[in-house]
């Protein structure tokens, strides 16, 4: 039986299993409730709903990321420094803010307001966005990532973690994901239209979802690991120089922007692909749920078995190409059928999603191989550097889908009226595949060639670890 200790005491505790699994699992449904919602709908919500460019929408989500980059940091240094309480170090903050974040995301699809000001519109987005991302998400989400090091000490048991905090993702993409086509669009004249109360409506009952997932995963897990308040003065300089030299740090951020774009930019492309280019809101949710399977039936089963054999880092190279592949081949075939172009979609879906299952288990690699180095452990600081860098990835998707589409010609009117449009229909499509074959690729290349911590150091790392705590 595992040992451990409850935060304040010495009394043992539980060892670690599936109502860990579980809670952590529920942790990362709540985050996606609002994330994936953003993701794959506030662009199209903006300009089609809201009539706001989609230059306008990338550059303002743009703009907003460069505020993590105070508000991530920010938060890192407050989770290190807080003192652990009764619950934990790091749980707590999940209680305190899954309202705040679930009240700010249901602001900011207001589709009331589409007949105000262009001005009005367009302050409401920004403000609600940097509500919701930068300051209520951050405040949950880092506490929540960094916990992973505190539920147990174990790699095998952060692999699990990793598995199935994915599992959550998936499970909350797929609610999103093929609900909310099914639900928001409706039909005008033939042709699918965002209904813009029905996505308030999705919105505002996804909020409470988020609510309720949070609450799950604060009464579920358990942190056994005691990670004691950092006293050290903090020192700008030094912590900046300890980010830009740790390679694996480095390396891990640049594959998770490059992944993002890539699986943000599908997720994204969606919305105009399958309502518009194919006029078939259902094939989006098919392609959801397609998606979803193959992940839970081959990446969480198999992902965390590969890697123990093989590596986290060489599993991921290796499937991030795959993904990159079965998009190239999609452009090259340009199929007609929207349940074709499905098919393509979740090919690719497995080989970023063996990527995503251990990807969380690899930032736990990276804050071992700091602490070996520099003998100081600072989840919450390097948890919340990756995390500003994941909001990177998410900001230069969005703003890469607004300036795709804004210099391809696409309007409102054409969103209304794809049929008179074809060469920036077919432009559209051309860029739906361009965008993750680029994307994906990069990230193999990034995980190869910038990436360090390939199996053998890892395992050395952990027993290294092992043998200072006795």
């Amino acid at each position: 039986m595992e040992k451990g200790y409850a935060i304040g005491g010495n009394e043992a505790v539980r060892p670690f299993g599936i109502r860990d699994k579980l809670g952590y699992m529920f942790g990362d449904f709540g985050n996606d409730f609002t994330f994936i919602l953003s993701s794959s709908f506030m662009m199209v919500f903006y300009t089609n709903v809201m009539g706001v460019s989609a230059y306008l929408v990338g550059l303002l989500m743009m703009a907003a990321r460069f505020v993590d980059a105070f508000t991530d940091v920010t938060m890192g240094q407050i989770v290190d420094r807080s003192k652990p309480m009764e619950a934990g170090k790091f749980k707590p903050w999940i209680k305190r803010m899954c309202g705040p974040v679930a009240i700010a995301s249901f602001l900011i699809y207001q589709s009331g307001f589409s007949d105000m000001p262009m001005g009005f519109k367009i302050f409401w987005m920004f403000i609600t966005y940097i509500l919701w991302g930068s300051i209520f998400y951050t405040s949950i989400n880092i506490p929540y990532g960094s916990m992973a090091s505190a539920v147990s000490a174990d790699p095998k048991d952060r692999a699990d973690l990793s598995t199935w905090r994915t599992i959550g993702a998936t499970l909350a993409g797929l609610v999103i994901g093929a609900g909310t086509p099914i639900f928001a669009y409706v039909v005008v004249d033939g042709q699918s239209v965002l209904s813009g109360p029905r996505l308030t409506v999705i919105a505002g009952i996804f909020s409470v979802c988020a609510v309720v997932c949070y609450l799950l995963c604060f009464r579920l897990v358990r942190e056994r690991v005691e990670v004691p308040q950092n006293r050290t003065e903090l020192d700008i300089s030094s912590m900046l120089h300890s980010i830009f030299t740790n390679r694996a740090l480095l390396g891990i951020i640049a594959a998770a922007i490059l992944l993002l774009l890539g699986m943000l930019g599908m997720q994204g492309m969606a919305s105009y692909i399958f309502p518009i280019y194919y006029n078939m809101p259902a094939a989006q949710s098919i392609a959801t749920i397609a998606s979803s399977v193959c992940v839970l039936a081959f990446c969480a089963p198999f992902a965390s078995r590969l890697a123990k054999k093989y590596g986290k880092k060489e599993l991921s190279v290796a499937s991030c190409a795959f993904g990159a592949a079965a998009y190239l081949v999609c452009l090259l075939v340009r199929p007609q059928d929207a349940m074709v172009y499905v098919v393509f979609f979740s090919l690719a879906y497995i080989g970023l999603g063996m990527f995503n299952t251990v990807i969380w288990a690899m930032i736990t690699d990276v804050i071992d191989d700091a602490e070996v180095k520099n003998g100081i452990r600072e989840d919450g600081t390097i948890y919340s550097v990756y995390s500003f860098a994941r909001k990177l990835g998410q900001a230069f998707s969005s703003g890469m889908i607004g300036w795709v589409l804004t210099g391809i010609g696409y309007t409102q009117q054409v969103g209304l009226n794809p049929g008179a449009y074809p060469d920036i229909m077919a432009r559209v499509f051309d860029w739906s595949c361009l965008i993750p074959v680029i994307g994906l690729l990069a990230v193999s290349l990034a995980l190869m060639f910038l990436y360090p911590l390939n199996k053998s150091r890892v395992e050395a790392n952990a027993a290294e670890l092992a043998r200072r705590r006795g």
